[in-house]
């Protein structure tokens, strides 16, 4: 076994978990918004947080969304900051080094991408019915941890899109393996909701209650969408937007390609199935 495939093996979704101790606080830098339902005010890129302190830590983390800042509670960088602030800089932060925080700042979208694509690669890879192309996805999973740790320079020289688009072919065949296999094996069992496949509009769908187990919600709009009760076991939800979808009493168990800040965004409760590696909101009632 090679020294690449022996990391790779024992590479696991704990390092992709945001851990701001270990970070510089860039997604409170280097990323701009404007004043909405989301945050109370405009930032441009590349300029502090107010509540930023100098410690790289918010000054009002306890009481964002009553400030306004909700948009703060519902990101997540997968990890990416602390990537960047101690192995792509070497712990050299942007204050200790300001001709490079341009630069830091430019790095970490990019970063961010890349671990994304990490956390669906790692999940995909465990999958037993996407046995079949096991080793494709193990080949790219590898390939993005050694992206992962180039320098800043080398960085640049990625073309993310191109890169995200082919990572994507892999990742919709295992879903296409994993949710036609759960339909064989379920196969007979009738009560099933028929949703049109990605990018559907479904914000403000009537879906309590509803057998959306193994369907594919790839992109769909499930904003401020009532699933309370849903069964969602084996649905593909990469890309969906789930903001203000309620998922209160939900089963997410076995879902595929969900994400933290798609937890985030939603509004759920104590009764909510979530995959074993999500957490529960902060903000969910308990």
């Amino acid at each position: 076994m090679s020294k690449t495939e022996n990391n790779t093996n024992l590479f696991n979704r704990a390092e992709l978990r945001a851990d701001c101790e270990r970070c510089f606080g860039l997604c409170c830098v280097a990323l701009p918004y404007s004043a909405s339902a989301d945050f109370a005010f405009d930032k441009d890129g590349g300029q502090p947080c107010k509540h930023l302190k100098p410690d790289f830590r918010c000054g009002v983390h306890d009481s964002l969304r009553g400030r306004g800042m909700r948009g703060c509670t519902v990101y997540d960088c997968f990890g990416a900051g602390q990537k960047v602030s101690q192995v792509t800089y070497g712990g050299r932060d942007w204050r200790q080094d300001p001709n490079n925080a341009r630069q830091m700042f430019d790095v970490f979208p990019i970063m961010w991408q890349l671990h994304e694509l990490l956390w669906y690669l790692t999940e995909a890879r465990s999958l037993e019915p996407a046995h079949p192309i096991h080793d494709e996805l193990q080949t790219a999973l590898e390939e993005t941890i050694r992206l992962t740790r180039l320098d800043p320079e080398s960085l640049f020289g990625v073309d993310m899109w191109t890169y995200r688009a082919n990572v994507n072919v892999l990742l919709l065949k295992t879903s296409e393996l994993v949710r036609e296999n759960g339909r064989r094996m379920r196969k007979g069992q009738t009560g099933r909701k028929n949703i049109p496949d990605r990018g559907a509009d479904l914000i403000g769908a009537k879906l309590k209650g509803a057998d959306l187990r193994y369907q594919s919600l790839r992109g769909a709009y499930l904003i401020a969408a009532d699933l309370r009760g849903a069964d969602l076991r084996g649905a593909d939800l990469i890309g969906a937007d789930m903001r203000d979808a309620d998922l209160s009493g939900a089963d997410l168990t076995g879902s595929l390609f969900l994400s933290q800040a798609q937890i985030n965004a939603a509004k759920g409760n104590a009764a909510t199935k979530l995959p074993s590696s999500l957490v529960r909101p902060l903000h969910w009632p308990a």
